[in-house]
């Protein structure tokens, strides 16, 4: 288990706060308001941004805390004995507030173009068929991008070099795909952020899907993980 420090939990703040601004400025501008979001959005452009950073970020910020800039992966790495639970907590409190800060700065620079897309905050689209169903989106991208993080940076075969693309092109694949759904969140830090600046919680039907999806999702990954793709006979991965 690898120690972290300050260095470490700064990198987790700056890292989620970049990332929560790319995201919040790239639905701005490119996220059409209203019911019909699915059929004018352009989620390739958005899906493409949201890998493109997630990739730059892991890369760049990746060697001094492990890039995790997720409460979800954070709780795989606790489970994986990658980091300590206090170590974890820290993590957790530095991602949240990175997010709020990213939306405050695409609401600071946006203001009223940001406005009605929230600053980039997600939201249950009409097209599912309740809030159960947006649990379900979040659980199941969380479960895939977690278990992309397992195989590529904390498991017993892990290829760290490859894992700043496979995880940025794992989270752009999933956000083509279930962005028209629950504007793909898969991360309570990046959910809440948003949601918190430009006061989109929606009531409990709004939050508990990205709350609860994600937890459940990175849980499911862990279960696989050690179920299905690990090795007893082996050692252990390699510190994150």
């Amino acid at each position: 288990m690898k120690d972290r420090g300050l260095a470490a939990y700064i990198a987790e703040l700056v890292g989620t706060m970049f990332l929560v601004l790319t995201i919040g400025v790239v639905l701005s501008m490119y996220a059409a308001p209203g019911t019909s979001t699915a059929f004018s959005t352009d989620f390739a452009v958005i899906g493409l941004v949201h890998g493109f950073a997630l990739f730059m970020l892991i890369a760049g910020l990746g060697p001094v805390s492990g890039g995790h800039f997720n409460p979800a992966v954070t709780l795989v790495a606790v489970l994986l004995k990658k980091i300590d639970a206090v170590d974890a907590i820290a993590y957790v409190l530095t991602q949240l507030v990175g997010a709020i800060l990213g939306a405050l700065i695409v609401k600071g620079l946006l203001l009223d173009e940001g406005l009605a897309g929230n600053y980039g905050a997600t939201a249950i689209s009409p097209l599912l068929a309740n809030s159960f169903a947006a649990f379900v989106v979040e659980l199941i991208g969380t479960f895939l991008l977690v278990t992309a993080v397992i195989t590529t940076e904390f498991g017993q075969k892990a290829k760290p070099q490859f894992a700043p693309f496979a995880i940025g092109m794992t989270l752009a694949f999933l956000v083509m795909i279930f962005g028209p759904l629950t504007g793909a969140g898969f991360n309570p830090a990046r959910w809440f952020g948003p949601a918190l600046i430009g006061d989109a919680f929606n009531g409990f039907a709004g939050v508990w899907p990205y709350l609860l999806g994600p937890g459940v999702g990175a849980l499911l990954a862990f279960g696989f993980y050690r179920g299905v793709l690990y090795d007893p006979n082996e050692g252990d991965g390699a510190a994150a």
